[in-house]
């Protein structure tokens, strides 16, 4: 018979440590492995009666009641688990640990709340399993049944970017102002209009969801991380997308490699498309960016790279014919303006207008209610200006101002944030430059022409400018020293000998007793007559010697120093006329016989 025990060894039945059945034991493993998934499952309070106690879980935990653990082939191990503690240990990453429920990201709860797939023999087919914070909408479920129901206080955090946060929030909070609230919807995108405004190319790209390779370029602050951000949430509304962020800074060629593989099963296995996107990737050296060649050519992932970085120096030009460069500008002050506005509206902060003073505010009952905050128009409008375009430091200078106003006051107090306030908290302007970059050589470009221009103020500003955004005061002075010999030259020879001293000077004393004496020397080179002559004749005598066709001419032998016998025999120094020996200047040929009569002040090279 079937259910007849051959073994003696072997008792008649076993007891199934979940509903405390009695099995024979060839049917034991199938069972448990029914028993299992209907147990996860089943609410706490409709278990059957007859299950053996359970050990009580402790007072300061909130999990879920423990169920007994099995081995691959569902054989039970001995000791019991809580739920969350199995599921999530199946469902963990290697490189990954698994935060704890408080620290867990808003979007995991808008997630779950989305009705699983039906299919729940997945399990058994080897499907793998994912970690719940990366299930995506529309992605399938190995077995819907594992997923752990969030707890009710974790559903409550997701919030809208427009809803009022307690202003106590700004002593609480573990993430910056500018993180908090960024921008999730292109509506809410600002100071970009010329790349995603109405009718532009990549406003339809995003409409039509096929979205090319992308190199975001852009300064700090502009918004090049929230449009890639908006770009993977644009495509991911039809499930057929998947986002992956990196970092050039922490990740290596191995972690892009892994990305890769999982795309490609992806593409094979879902037919779902997989956007990568990479922050700074100026910091991949060549080979490194060369990873992606094969793959973006593909199509095996969309690339969406940002940089501050001139891409025409840092990104390898093979990567860039094959994507798409969109230029990000700084931020405008109005720009600036909007998005500070949206940001006290989603904070719950009131704004004084120019009219309205903070001493015509009236405190409320003191009841221990949350203080009541209120900005002043003047403050918002300083931030807008100090920031320099950067989104990201006016929020988290306005969060720095809000929080230092807020921590020290008193319970159902009205709490007023003044410009000086703000200013404090911005401390000075934030001066964009930087000293490797694109940015350095654009400002010595600029200093250098408008000293050309003879524009002595622009001089002093681009001059200032670099300084004071830490650029070294010897490199402008070597700039200073060329440029008195390129373009003032023999108009005023004595500006060559005014720019070596500035160098010297600086070499001395250094900042920032020297940025004077770099200012001295900039408006002095301005203000000087400018002849180019010898540096375009001198440019001309290299175009000559480039473009001589057969060997170079010999030096004429009048012109030779005859040091021995053996050269005087052979003519050298034979002819010279010694100039100091003659009243007036010798009639001699100095220039070899192919050359005779060139004057390269005149001549032009021919082609």
């Amino acid at each position: 018979m079937e259910d007849e025990v051959t073994a003696p060894p072997l008792p008649e039945s076993v007891q199934c440590p979940v509903c405390s059945k009695g099995f024979k034991p060839s049917k034991i493993n199938a069972h448990l492995d029914r028993c299992l998934q209907d147990d996860v499952a089943r609410c706490p309070s409709t278990m059957d009666e007859g299950r053996p106690p359970l050990k009580k879980p402790r007072v300061t935990t909130a999990s879920p009641p423990p169920v007994p653990v099995t081995t691959a082939n569902g054989t039970p191990t001995r000791g019991l688990r809580s739920t969350s503690s199995t599921v999530f240990s199946l469902f963990q990453n290697k490189k990954q640990n698994v935060s704890v429920q408080g620290e867990r990201s808003p979007s995991f709860s808008e997630e779950l709340q989305q009705p699983p797939p039906s299919s729940s023999s997945a399990v058994s087919r080897g499907v793998k399993r994912t970690a719940p914070g990366d299930i995506e909408p529309g992605q399938p479920v190995a077995d819907p049944t594992m997923l752990p129901s969030p707890p009710s206080s974790q559903l409550t955090l997701v919030k809208t970017s427009t809803e009022a946060v307690p202003s106590r929030t700004f002593l609480t909070t573990d993430k910056p102002l500018a993180e908090t609230l960024r921008p999730k919807t292109l509506e809410e995108y600002f100071g970009q209009n010329k790349v995603v405004g109405e009718h532009t190319l990549l406003r339809s790209l995003l409409e039509s969801q096929d979205i090319p390779s992308l190199i975001l370029w852009g300064p700090p602050g502009c918004g090049k991380t929230t449009l890639a951000h908006i770009i993977a949430s644009k495509s991911k509304q039809k499930g057929t997308v998947r986002f992956v962020k990196l970092s050039a800074t922490s990740a290596t060629t191995s972690d892009v490699r892994e990305v890769i593989k999982q795309a490609q099963n992806e593409l094979r296995l879902c037919k779902r498309r997989t956007i990568m996107f990479i922050d700074e990737i100026h910091r991949f050296n060549k080979s490194q960016q060369d990873t992606f060649l094969p793959h973006v050519e593909c199509g095996t992932v969309t690339l969406i790279g940002a940089t501050t970085e001139n891409p025409s120096f840092q990104v390898n030009s093979a990567l860039l014919s094959r994507c798409r460069v969109l230029v990000l500008e700084k931020l405008s002050v109005e720009a600036m303006g909007s998005i500070l506005q949206r940001a006290v509206v989603s904070l719950g902060v009131h704004v004084l207008g120019d009219g309205e003073q903070a001493g015509d505010l009236e405190d409320p009952p003191d009841d221990g209610a949350q203080p009541q905050v209120y900005i002043e128009q003047r403050a918002l409008d300083t931030v807008a200006h100090l920031c320099d375009g950067d989104a990201r430091a006016g929020l988290n200078g306005l969060q720095m101002a809000l929080q230092a106003r807020v921590g020290g006051a008193p319970s159902g107090r009205v709490v007023v944030v003044q410009e000086k306030h703000v200013k404090e908290g911005l401390q000075r302007s934030h001066i964009l430059y930087d000293k490797a970059g694109e940015e350095h050589f654009n400002c010595i470009s600029a200093l250098h022409k408008s000293m050309r221009g003879s524009h002595e103020n622009a001089s002093l500003y681009w001059l200032a400018r670099m300084l004071e955004g830490g650029e070294d005061p010897l490199y402008v002075a070597r700039r200073l020293v060329r440029f008195a010999s390129e373009d003032v030259g023999l108009a005023d020879p004595l500006a060559l000998p005014q720019a070596v001293s500035a160098y010297q000077a600086c070499h001395f004393i250094g900042m920032p007793e020297c940025e004077v004496i770099l200012a001295q020397c900039a408006v002095y080179l301005a203000r000087a007559p400018k002849s180019v002559e010898v540096y375009k004749a001198y440019s001309n005598v290299k175009a000559s010697l480039r473009t001589h066709k057969g060997p170079l001419p010999s030096v004429p032998l009048h012109l030779r120093n005859a040091s021995t016998k053996l050269m005087r025999e052979l003519g050298y120094a034979k002819g010279y006329k010694y100039n100091p020996a003659f009243s007036a200047p010798a009639e001699q040929e100095y220039l070899p016989e192919e050359l005779r009569g060139v004057d390269f002040f005149t001549w032009t090279p021919s082609e």
